[in-house]
């Protein structure tokens, strides 16, 4: 079943009714077989009718949410995957990064490193060749 909301061209009534299909909507009209409530013209058309969103709204929400705890787990992985795997180096991100990167010495263990750094920061490590990525940070009081 569909509901459309109709208006008719005679008399300008607007008001709403089911069909079985939209299908069966076309054949009744071809037929002319739909005819206005108040002045029985046959001048019916459909307007334009707003979605009923009350339940699928409540899905797309509860969805949302779904994908958001979903990518928010996600980065909790990574932020664990990266504290076990990498030496943490604080704000001295930037100047660490150089240090590994043109002083292969630095660090005896085959481990990167990782910490804060700026937008800027992070932009002219890449200029110079020196690779680094920027995870968002979930923090601990956020768990």
């Amino acid at each position: 079943m569909i509901k459309y909301a109709l208006i008719c061209k005679s008399c300008k009534l607007e008001f709403e009714s089911w069909f079985g299909s939209s299908k069966e909507f076309d054949r009744l009209k071809k037929m002319k077989l739909l005819s206005c409530q108040s002045c029985d013209s046959i001048k019916v058309e459909k307007s334009l009718m707003s979605p009923n969103l009350s339940n699928s709204k409540k899905k797309i929400t509860n969805t949302n949410e779904l994908k958001f705890q979903e990518v928010k787990q996600k980065l909790r992985e990574y932020k664990k995957f990266v504290k076990d795997n990498f030496n943490f180096v604080g704000e001295n991100f930037a100047y660490e990064a150089r240090s590994l990167h043109y002083n292969k010495n630095k660090y005896k263990e085959k481990k990167g490193i990782y910490g804060r750094a700026s937008l800027q920061d992070v932009k002219e490590l890449k200029e110079e060749g020196i690779e680094t990525e920027m995870l968002p940070w979930i923090e601990d009081k956020e768990n």
